[in-house]
């Protein structure tokens, strides 16, 4: 079947070309700032400015993964029946070379950041090979595919610790990858639920009963490395650990009852009480950690 771009303005087109960068999955690079915030370096302007420099290489980082991804997947995005009208791609609203000149220009300023930021871009660099690897390969490899995506989120927190130079903490690290296997396990679970064993080719690998394991498996994790983490280097941040337990089940309660969960950023952004679990925790953790003025 042949697919032709439809015709649109200008301004259509250029919505459409940020739409294929996917912003609203930027959230997730939020990530990089966990440094900063448990550093307590959240008033220095400079660790500031540099934490955000790197959320902004990764959010540009993010989206060309996603261009390659949607480059690579798009005839099987045009017979997908949500996809096929969601990715624009796949919709036939962006064009092959328009989004090649768009991720020709994303890698120009990455490359260009070298200058500006080497070490953040070094962990850019191996974050899109994983991500090349994941498009290509990695994905369709049961177990494997979940934890590519969890590492991705190390990565982040760790871009984040480089571009402040602060060490990463090993209970950081194991939290951030437990917290991230258990969104994939998550979203793995309720692409299975919705599309069936036809949303992916590693899906049909995955008994649900199994991702729901490795999901409860995954949480439970989270919830107790954290717990370490405050109370071998932050005991003043016990108090965040009822917010994170409480998110844990309110996100487990918008996925089985409200049968969300496939893109977390949606669930999110879509359940106030989960929102404001993120917003107090992020409260609760400048309150307990804000530096002491003497």
């Amino acid at each position: 079947m042949q697919y032709t771009v439809m015709t649109a303005s200008p301004l259509a087109q250029a919505l459409a070309l940020i739409k294929l960068m996917r912003p609203k999955q930027w959230i997730k690079n939020c990530f990089v700032l966990a440094p900063l915030v448990f550093s307590g370096a959240f008033l220095d302007f400079r660790a500031v400015s540099d934490a955000f420099l790197a959320v902004i290489l990764f959010c540009l980082a993010s989206s060309s993964a996603y261009i390659v991804n949607d480059m690579h997947d798009i005839e099987h995005d045009r017979r997908h029946p949500k996809k096929s009208k969601t990715r624009p791609l796949a919709a036939g609203i962006v064009s092959t070379p328009a989004a090649l000149a768009l991720l020709g220009t994303l890698y120009v300023v990455l490359a260009w950041s070298w200058t500006v930021a080497p070490k953040v871009v070094m962990v850019i660099v191996a974050y899109l090979v994983l991500n090349l690897a994941y498009t290509h390969v990695l994905k369709n490899q049961p177990v494997i595919d979940i934890f590519s995506i969890a590492i991705g989120f190390v990565l982040r927190v760790y871009a984040g610790a480089i571009a402040l130079d602060v060490p990463v903490s090993s209970w950081m690290a194991i939290t951030t990858l437990s917290l991230a296997l258990y969104m994939a396990a998550v979203k793995r679970r309720q692409e299975l639920s919705q599309s069936g064993k036809d949303g992916r080719k590693v899906l049909q690998k995955y008994p649900i009963s199994l991702v729901d394991r490795y999901a409860e498996m995954s949480a439970t994790g989270a919830l107790v490395f954290y717990s370490m983490f405050v109370m071998s280097t932050k005991p003043e941040l016990v108090v965040t650990v009822p917010l994170v337990l409480f998110g844990l089940f309110r996100y487990w309660f918008v996925v089985e009852a409200l049968d969300s969960g496939e893109s977390p950023t949606d669930a999110l952004l879509a359940d106030w009480q989960l929102l404001l679990t993120v917003v107090l925790w992020i409260a609760g953790c400048g309150w307990t950690l804000w530096p002491e003025q003497g």
